[in-house]
């Protein structure tokens, strides 16, 4: 099941590894009041799949992702938790298989004009750069652009204040992904200030037309 219409609004998400899952209703609500609705938590760590949990519970407003999602056991797995769409970096047949059948929306990765006309056939059009950066970054989207005109981005991966700007002005480019606005350390450190801080500019990046 595609993503698009799902993130159609957002432009930036932040992207955020919990060690401890009890900061995780803390940065949700943090997000939420600086204006980044949505967020993926990715499942690098024994407190990511509880943090996903404790957040669809106590923050259901926010656009819920679960990132590094990389199998369909994982899949279903954070659906039943409370995730409201997955990311994964690439894709396989088993984890496009297991979409479907679980209905939650994806957003598998794709970094060749080869996986981008496969999952395009397989029904995406909404797909996950990573790591954008490495792999090309805004001159490989641009490129790609070209032959491939209707597939849309979320590049995250080396993806930062000084570059995010360029990314968001590809028509291509739906929304970015960063771990710049909510670091792991400062996670860790429950600093909620230093984050919300860095959620208020990254919507300063935004230009008046790309505001949702």
């Amino acid at each position: 099941m595609d993503a698009t219409q799902l993130l159609i609004d957002q432009k930036i998400v932040p992207v955020v590894v919990v060690d401890d899952a009890r900061n995780a209703v803390g940065l949700a609500n943090t997000l939420a009041e600086a204006g980044l609705t949505a967020i993926e938590v990715t499942l690098r760590t024994p407190a990511a799949l509880e943090a996903i949990e404790l957040i669809a519970k106590s923050v259901p407003d926010c656009l819920l992702g679960a990132g590094s999602v990389n199998t369909a056991a994982q899949l279903q797995q954070v659906k039943d938790i409370g995730a409201r769409f997955a990311v994964s970096p690439g894709a396989s047949a088993e984890l496009i298989d297991a979409a479907a059948k679980v209905a939650l929306p994806l957003v598998p990765g794709a970094a060749t004009a080869s996986e981008v006309m496969t999952l395009q056939v397989a029904g995406y059009s909404l797909l996950k750069m990573f790591p954008a950066e490495l792999n090309g970054g805004t001159a490989w989207l641009s490129a790609i652009s070209g032959p491939l005109p209707s597939a849309t981005f979320f590049p995250t991966g080396g993806v930062k204040p000084d570059n995010a700007k360029a990314y968001l002005a590809l028509d291509n480019v739906q929304c970015i992904g960063g771990t710049w606005i909510a670091s792991r350390d400062a996670i860790k450190a429950a600093d909620f200030a230093a984050i919300k801080a860095n959620a208020c500019d990254a919507l300063d990046l935004l230009e008046p037309s790309k505001q949702s």
